[in-house]
């Protein structure tokens, strides 16, 4: 699975942005898909998941009621959707699949994006 991430951009405090995840290779809907981010001299960080069948998601604290995750099996692609954006939101936004159960721990996911750079101003 080759995975390309795209929407990210700069915004101010408060504003929103839709990222997109287009997926190549067969068996897109077998996988969970999830968006992990990474700022500046930090580690790897899990944002939200959604399992292959849109049944259940997914998602860290620092992000609950704000942003929402959702896929489009048709269309092999799986969308961010970030609202109330704040500085700290600020960070390069991965996408990621994993055949097996769903972790936070993100060595054990199999495929990546390139990642998209999200800048949130005060």
């Amino acid at each position: 699975v080759q995975l390309q991430a795209s929407g990210g951009g700069l915004v101010q405090a408060g504003g929103s942005l839709r990222l997109s995840c287009a997926a190549s290779g067969r068996a897109f809907s077998s996988y969970i898909m999830g968006w992990f981010r990474q700022a500046p001299g930090k580690e790897h960080e899990f944002v939200e998941a959604i399992t292959s069948s849109t049944d259940r998601t997914y998602y860290a604290d620092s992000v609950k009621g704000r942003f929402t995750i959702s896929r489009d099996n048709a269309k092999n692609t799986v969308y961010l959707q970030m609202n109330r954006l704040k500085p700290e939101d600020t960070a390069v936004y991965y996408c990621a699949a994993i055949r097996s159960t769903f972790t936070t721990i993100s060595s054990s996911w199999d495929y990546w994006g390139q990642g998209t750079l999200v800048t949130v101003s005060s």
